[in-house]
């Protein structure tokens, strides 16, 4: 994205093609001999098997300034944990696998449940609270950032861009948010975010009246992307959601917890593209029909939170509002997409604009049965203060882990 476009609600950070990633990365080495970075991957088993994942390994095995990869495996058994610990084993960087499905970490699991802070179901949300707070446990990382592992397209450079603006001590910035094009296959892709967040947005503001939450959410470039850093001290207050909201669900706490100006986004890739959901329009409680459902219900239980009123009406309101404002965005993603020699597909696309109209009033109703419904896990300063040794016996379940099964 060749241009240099403030939108003054958060800094957004280009990349000019005016240096590059080697000296940001030699700048990177000096910053962290004080401010250590650590790398979260929460990865299932299957992504060892796929393409996307021996790529990212070969290109975080050239970076210096990593400190510690923390990895979380999830769907997985004794031998394909052992399987993984020699998969990884060829990063030099310190690393660890943390088997979330082990004997040992479902006793820890079931140790918070009987604390009341049960952090549900495995999924990515779980996966990743248990990686931030063994990071956290180990005491020793200033920066710690989070990517998926099913980008084809990975280059060390996205990590480079990403983890910079907090790395330096000059900068004031204590999240970081990724941004990028989604193009592959020929074709424009990104649709959730094209299709269901950018018009619902401007369909809030319309329906609900404007907000300073809409427009925080609205100034970010590509808001559901799952790449994120953060300066470690507001870390053991997130709260992660449990659901597919999660991308949402930490902007959502960055707005709660940060001042505006310690916010930034920044381009980490001229093209990005990864493993694509299904749209499962039969079957709401998976793939891009879950997604929304998910967004869309962690955006009302924001607005809620802060005060907004919502009702049956309003809802019905929206999803008409939304409906016209997806189909106005869709010619101007149709034209964008035919000058840049990229295909849309519109009768698909305007299915799923059908959809997710559907799914927003369906967000709506599941709000306002279970108002009170507890999505996120709880933060790690909860857990922390309810069983103040857990964490130590988490580090120690992790390595004993590794002694027996290693």
């Amino acid at each position: 994205m060749a241009d240099f476009h403030q939108n003054g609600n958060l800094a957004t950070l280009h990349n000019l093609r005016t240096t590059t990633p080697e000296a940001l990365s030699r700048e990177l080495e000096s910053f962290a001999q004080n401010r250590k970075i650590s790398l979260i991957l929460p990865s299932l088993f299957s992504e060892l098997e796929g393409e996307a994942l021996p790529k990212i390994l070969d290109e975080l095995a050239t970076v210096p300034y990593l400190h510690r990869i923390v990895i979380g495996l999830d769907r997985a058994d004794e031998d394909q944990y052992r399987h993984a610990m020699k998969f990884f084993s060829r990063l030099p960087q310190e690393h660890v696998v943390i088997w979330n499905d082990s004997p040992r970490m479902k006793a820890i699991h079931q140790r918070l449940g009987d604390q009341g802070l049960d952090p549900g179901e495995p999924g990515k949300g779980r996966n990743v609270w248990f990686c931030i707070g063994y990071t956290l446990a180990c005491k020793d990382s200033s920066v710690i950032a989070l990517h998926d592992c099913d980008i084809i397209t990975y280059k060390a450079e996205m990590l480079t861009r990403l983890v910079y603006p907090l790395a330096n001590p000059n900068f004031p910035y204590q999240l970081s948010k990724g941004f990028y094009a989604r193009v592959g296959d020929g074709k424009l892709n990104g649709r959730v975010s094209r299709l269901l967040v950018s018009p619902l947005l401007i369909a809030m503001q319309k329906v609900i009246g404007p907000r300073d939450y809409l427009d925080f959410l609205r100034a970010f470039r590509y808001p559901l992307s799952g790449e994120f850093a953060m300066r470690v001290a507001p870390v053991p207050d997130l709260r992660i959601p449990s659901d597919w909201g999660l991308e949402v669900g930490v902007l959502s706490e960055a707005w709660r917890n940060l001042a505006p100006k310690s916010v930034c986004q920044v381009e980490i890739s001229d093209n990005y593209d990864h493993k694509h959901q299904p749209v499962s329009e039969e079957d709401a409680t998976t793939g891009l029909s879950r997604m929304s459902i998910d967004i869309a219900k962690s955006i009302y239980r924001k607005l809620a939170a802060d005060g907004t009123v919502f009702s049956e009406e309003i809802f019905r309101s929206l999803k008409a509002t939304y409906y016209r404002s997806a189909l106005d965005l869709l010619e101007c993603y149709t034209s964008d997409a035919r000058m840049n020699g990229l295909q849309i597909d519109r009768h698909k696309e305007e299915k799923m604009i059908e959809l997710f109209a559907q799914n927003l009033t369906k967000a709506g109703q599941i709000f306002l049965d279970n108002p009170a419904e507890q999505p996120f896990i709880p933060t790690w300063s909860r857990v922390h203060a309810a069983d103040p040794a857990l964490m130590t016996d988490m580090l120690r379940a992790v390595a004993d882990d590794y002694d027996e099964y290693g």
